[in-house]
């Protein structure tokens, strides 16, 4: 039996009234559109290189056409402002086209990484109330039509599967501009609390972050940035990212895999500027650098985000790439932090930045909620203008995740350094960061539970030198215990990204500490984390 979509309200994201003035009258908030600024980038410059992919590449005035003509196709579909429409795509050109033809239409994109399946695809449909899904053709061996299928038979208001290889769409009707301060696209959270929760972000907001990200990143109509990580993350969209880059004027490069060879060569061949890294790709470009025949003279600037970078490690990256190094600490939902070009070695090696606008209030609190001593680790909260005040259509997350006067609790302990730069200390609740990727320790332990040779399960995060963090699954057995491979196919059969499957299984007779009513399961996980940790230094 089908599942009906669980919401068809429109997505909003509203700042009280006194601070969206405050905001427009410093500046952030300068009433401008995604689609607004591609027609603008395309009267400026027509002429100029603007997107690179496989054999596609594109000028503005070529992005711009593609994306008016998406737009038509989106319109001869039926779909009507405002409408939700799944962007589950690969690093590919057609991406931009395809993205900023619905900006142009005055859809909403809801972004969706190519690792999802079904389970977090029909999550993202219900809960945004999508009728349409774009994708494209097999990309390393899958077969993304065949998915989007799947999850419209699941969900029945997706009634729009569109494939985007070779362009699509139609002469578009009227493209009105749509509100600056309405909802530009939903982004996904890190899922650390279960599925992914949405993320509305406005075109005012959103437009700044990334306006202002290029301005401290030294963009401008020379840059070439590489989009290197999955392009619907909120990294290589916005920091500067995909959408910075264009906004400079500069060249976008999409990069279809990130492993050495294929980036490399990328680098060498389209004088890559600037390229963003979570810390495991970063050990493995340095390492594969002393044997690359590849010039990449042309890198300027290594970004390292999405989990900490050790500061030993930071320290490796201008000897074996040749470059400077940005380290960069942000979310979906808002705050982003970068160290600057001008800071002190010191400053850029062993922190993770300081924020974007001098509008990022920043709160660092004690477990009862009471400003630290400066410098003393505390709990991460803030609130500005790029910021948002609530998630989608999620109201028992909001209560948890916004205080009554704005600020977002963003789950991580940090320290403050007298010249604002922050500290990343880790996380206050319980998930796995493996490789930039968020992973929800219960939802996984919510999908083992339901194998039926499984009694219980706690799933803890572990150190990795190579992934930070790697996902271990500690499992009581009901009866003969499975072997390991089985655990792991059960869990990739319900649909999950693969990134979620746990890197290891664990047998254990029993919880000791598990007395009902007496611990927690966050409890349960630290101690488990705790003893395993211990047996391995043994």
């Amino acid at each position: 039996m089908s599942i009906p979509a669980e919401t068809d309200s429109p997505p909003r994201q509203v700042w009280p009234p006194e601070f969206a003035a405050r905001y427009r009258a410093a500046g952030w908030w300068r009433g401008e559109t995604f689609g607004g600024f591609l027609r603008q980038r395309a009267a400026e410059h027509p002429d100029r290189l603007a997107v690179v992919g496989g054999a596609d590449r594109w000028t503005y005035a070529e992005l711009l056409a593609r994306a008016e003509r998406a737009a038509g196709g989106w319109q001869a579909l039926g779909l009507q402002p405002g409408d939700r429409v799944i962007v589950q795509m690969p690093n590919v050109a057609v991406f931009l086209p395809a993205v900023f033809g619905l900006f142009l239409a005055g859809l909403v994109p809801v972004y969706a990484l190519p690792a999802h399946r079904q389970t977090e695809l029909a999550h993202f449909a219900r809960r945004s109330g999508a009728r349409g899904l774009v994708t494209v053709e097999r990309h390393e061996g899958f077969d993304y039509p065949a998915l989007a299928r799947a999850v419209a038979a699941e969900v029945p208001a997706l009634a729009h599967i569109v494939v985007a290889e070779g362009g699509f769409g139609a002469k578009p009707g009227p493209l009105p501009d749509p509100d600056p301060a309405s909802v530009a696209f939903l982004q996904i959270s890190g899922g650390s609390t279960g599925l992914s929760k949405l993320i509305p972000r406005t075109h005012d907001d959103y437009i700044y972050s990334f306006r202002a990200s290029a301005r401290i990143c030294g963009l401008g109509a020379g840059s070439v940035y590489m989009a290197a990580l999955p392009a619907a993350h909120n990294f290589p969209m916005s920091s500067p990212g995909i959408f910075g880059t264009l906004y400079a004027g500069g060249r976008v490069v999409m990069c279809p895999n990130p492993n050495p060879a294929t980036a490399f060569a990328l680098i060498e061949a389209e004088g890559v500027t600037i390229t963003g890294v979570v810390p495991p790709l970063a050990l493995l470009w340095m390492q594969a650098a002393a044997t690359s025949k590849h010039d990449l003279t042309s890198l300027q600037l290594l970004q390292v985000g999405g989990a900490k970078f050790m500061p030993e490690a930071a320290a490796r990256v201008r000897p074996s790439l040749g470059c400077r190094l940005q380290q960069v600490f942000g979310m979906a939902e808002g705050l982003v932090n970068y160290t600057r070009l001008d800071d002190p070695e010191e400053i850029v090696l062993g922190t993770q930045g300081r924020p974007i606008s001098p509008d990022d209030e920043i709160l660092i609190l004690d477990d009862e909620g009471n400003p630290v001593p400066e410098g003393a680790p505390g709990h991460l909260l803030t609130r500005g203008p790029y910021t948002i005040r609530a998630y989608h259509n999620e109201p028992a997350a909001n209560a948890r995740s916004f205080t009554p006067d704005g600020f977002y609790r963003t789950g991580d302990i940090v320290r403050r350094l007298p010249s604002g730069h922050l500290e990343v200390q880790g996380r206050a609740g319980d998930h796995i960061n493996r490789a930039g990727e968020k992973i929800s320790a219960e939802e996984i332990e919510d999908h083992l539970l339901a194998h039926p040779q499984v009694f219980d399960a706690a799933v803890v995060s572990i150190p990795d030198p190579f992934l930070g963090e790697r996902s271990c699954a500690f499992v009581i057995p009901a009866g003969e215990a499975p072997k390991p491979a089985e655990i792991k196919a059960f869990v990739r059969s319900r649909g999950l990204a693969e990134f979620k499957v746990p890197d290891q299984v664990v047998f254990v007779t029993e919880f000791a500490t598990t007395a009902v009513g007496k611990i927690s399961r966050k409890a349960l996980r630290a101690a488990l984390r705790a003893r395993y940790l211990e047996q391995e230094a043994r």
